[in-house]
């Protein structure tokens, strides 16, 4: 797969915007500020390919991107984040769930959390979800630079605890160092 050859194809409201045609599905989704577009871009080497913001709550739509014809990457609206209405989160919460429930290219859900941080609700919530709709999924551990050092390995070790997931379904990764980016990519590609 020749992930140079990406593009933006449609920000999306509602089902009658979503691309036509069968490509596989990888949907990115965790909290506001998490850094889903940051991951996007560094993936695929593109400095503001995904549109990223240091505001949480920024993306409003689901905004769907095409690797090489083969894929599409789907970054979903945050959730989980305060500063807007309860109006607004309901409609980000009704269009998250619309895709994640009848998407039928939706291969496997990315779902990011901040390393920094326990897992919220809303992520112990979207674990429960996607495990019921029995979708594939990893559990990306963003932000990993941040985290000191020395009580990196006890805080990852908590988020594991937390969610009582399996480990191989949980990837450490830093948009700043790269980490763990070749293994993000074999994922895309084994939907080539």
């Amino acid at each position: 797969m020749n992930f140079h050859n990406a593009e933006f194809v449609i920000s999306a409201v509602n089902e009658s915007q979503y691309p036509k045609g069968n490509l596989p599905e990888i949907a990115m989704v965790g909290r506001s500020n998490v850094g889903k577009s940051s991951l996007i871009n560094k993936v695929l080497n593109r400095k503001n390919f995904a549109r990223a913001s240091s505001k949480p709550g920024k993306t409003t739509t689901i905004n769907f991107y095409n690797i090489d014809k083969k894929i599409n990457i789907v970054d979903l609206p945050g959730y989980g984040y305060a500063k807007v209405s309860k109006n607004e989160k309901l409609s980000w919460a009704n269009m998250i769930n619309h895709y994640l429930e009848g998407r039928q290219q939706l291969k496997t859900i990315f779902l990011l959390i901040d390393a920094r941080h326990t897992p919220t609700e809303d992520d112990l919530m979207m674990i429960d979800w996607i495990e019921h709709y029995q979708i594939d999924y990893y559990v990306i551990a963003t932000k990993t630079d941040k985290l000191k050092p020395s009580l990196r390995k006890q805080q990852l070790d908590e988020i594991l605890n937390i969610l009582e997931i399996d480990d191989k379904k949980f990837i450490t990764f830093s948009a700043q160092t790269g980490e763990n980016k070749d293994n993000i990519l074999k994922i895309f590609s084994s939907f080539e």
